[in-house]
């Protein structure tokens, strides 16, 4: 008999999957405790209209990524900061205030844990990696200047 999984069944499949099982072990277990569902053809529309949804959320969501990317590959974001007078920054700049100066020029949204740079303690140009998706990344520079 095929079931569509309603929750997390260990051993048997996870939320949403369309399994095979005994009828007597869909029919005694996982029926009366609202595990699964018999596979009617309202259920299986419901299963593969889900998956198209999925399917294309990851669509917009690479497509927004390589978009991002493309605005972004070779690019140097400026930011200023203060320094002594050897030119050593009091503190050091952060993905943090890279992800910022990213969202107000480019308009991309970055998590700063996605960002990675080395440690910037003085004034120059240092490159720059960003992961926007799963395989979708883009190398910038930053630039950091005084006042």
């Amino acid at each position: 008999m095929q079931v569509v999984l309603t929750q997390d069944v260990k051993s048997l499949g996870k939320k949403g999957e369309l399994v095979n099982v005994a009828e007597g072990y869909a029919r005694n277990f996982l029926l009366p405790r609202k595990l699964a569902q018999e596979a009617n053809a309202q259920a299986l529309g419901e299963l593969k209209n889900r998956e198209n949804a999925a399917r294309h959320k990851l669509e917009v969501e690479t497509a927004t990524a390589h978009a991002a990317a493309a605005a972004l590959d070779g690019k140097t974001i400026k930011l200023i900061a203060k320094a002594g007078s050897q030119g050593r920054l009091f503190g050091s700049v952060t993905a943090k205030e890279v992800a910022e100066q990213l969202h107000k020029d480019l308009g991309v949204d970055a998590d700063k844990r996605k960002i990675t740079i080395e440690d910037i303690k003085t004034y120059g140009t240092y490159p720059a990696e960003i992961k926007l998706f799963q395989g979708v990344s883009a190398h910038f520079f930053v630039t950091v200047t005084g006042e």
